[in-house]
């Protein structure tokens, strides 16, 4: 079957189909002594690709344990629900502050629409499917599940959302690291040198929380990371160095933008584009400039707007600060006084 990609361990990347383009969003099947474990998995229309990768590896639907969404976003968690109703013995496993979301999805859904609206919402997501609350088991940062003979051990990894989980896999020396290690894909490979690139989509982007997330994982010396955008990345080190720097690049774009609204967004937008244009000569990409902005930037949209976003909460909280600040004088000032 078209879109399996066998890994040594045990490892299957299935490319989940979303979007409708190839090898944009990665599910990663983890298999041991015929035990299945299920991390990320697309949206509503990519459960059909799972399941018949699944068929395709004389998988029964019985062996999958472990569904494990690296967190809620949709290209991650959407097809959870439709997913489970085929799967009968599987737990899915997510951060605790997700749980409700994934049995009682009405909200989340509000949320989907409100940002894209409802005919885009339907279109890459469908209709999101409730997950019976006792298949749900909250994550615990450490926790171990077993599979077969290995140990998938669970991490909270915040940063890219706060929510956001990832799995270590000491057999395979590795990480599935959903967005918590950026995007890299394979289309900008230079002789089997992965690029890298930092995911501040909206709306909970924590750079302090990215970077510090980066470093734990780093501190596991892993040999390699399992993004869910997209598929197997090596040189670990480096690449973790190139997200550090570029976490820093964006940020300094989004404080330096001066306008308001859209003005605001135009020039956030305009930075990334440059932030690539320059990695895109730093990398010796294979790929021309031009092809290299089309490919990105539906992901440049989103980090600006997750930038914009970060602003704002960043703004609040020095206004709450200061607040604060403006308060504390006051009642010294009162008290001197009586």
């Amino acid at each position: 079957m078209r879109g399996i990609v066998r890994q040594s361990n045990g490892i299957y990347i299935v490319d989940s189909g979303y979007s409708g383009q190839p090898r944009v969003a990665a599910v990663y099947f983890v298999v041991d002594h015929g035990r299945v474990a299920i991390i990320d998995t697309g949206s509503n229309a990519s459960v059909p690709h799972i399941l018949s990768a699944l068929a395709c590896l004389d998988i029964a639907p019985e062996a999958v344990e472990w569904v494990i969404p690296t967190h809620l976003h949709l290209d991650h968690a959407g097809g959870v629900g439709s997913l489970m109703c085929a799967l009968p013995r599987a737990h899915a496993v997510i951060h605790p502050s997700a749980v409700s979301h994934l049995a009682h999805p009405a909200r989340l859904w509000e949320k989907t629409i409100k940002a894209l609206g409802s005919e885009q919402s339907f279109r890459l997501y469908g209709r999101l499917t409730p997950v019976d609350e006792g298949r749900i088991i909250p994550s615990q940062d450490g926790m171990a599940l077993p599979l077969g003979d290995r140990i998938l051990k669970l991490l909270d990894a915040p940063g890219h959302a706060r929510h956001h989980i990832v799995v270590w896999d000491e057999i395979a020396n590795a990480f599935f690291t959903g967005d918590a290690f950026g995007i890299s894909y394979r289309e900008f490979d230079v002789s089997k040198r992965s690029f890298i690139f930092p995911s501040s989509s909206p709306p909970q982007f924590d750079p302090v929380s990215m970077a510090e997330s980066i470093a734990r994982m780093l501190a596991y010396n892993p040999q390699a990371m399992y993004l869910a955008h997209y598929g197997k990345v090596m040189g670990v080190e480096r690449l973790a160095n190139d997200l550090f720097r570029m976490i820093h690049a964006q940020i300094a774009i989004a404080q330096a933008a001066r306008g308001k609204g859209l003005a605001r967004h135009t020039e956030i937008l305009s930075g990334l584009e440059e932030l690539v244009r320059e990695e895109s000569a730093r990398q010796q990409w294979a790929l021309n400039e031009e092809i290299s902005l089309n490919l990105l930037r539906p992901d440049l949209y989103l980090n600006a707007q997750g930038l914009e976003i970060w602003l704002d909460r960043l703004h609040e909280q020095r206004v709450v600060k200061n607040t604060a600040k403006g308060n504390e004088a006051e009642m010294e000032i009162q008290a001197v006084a009586a």
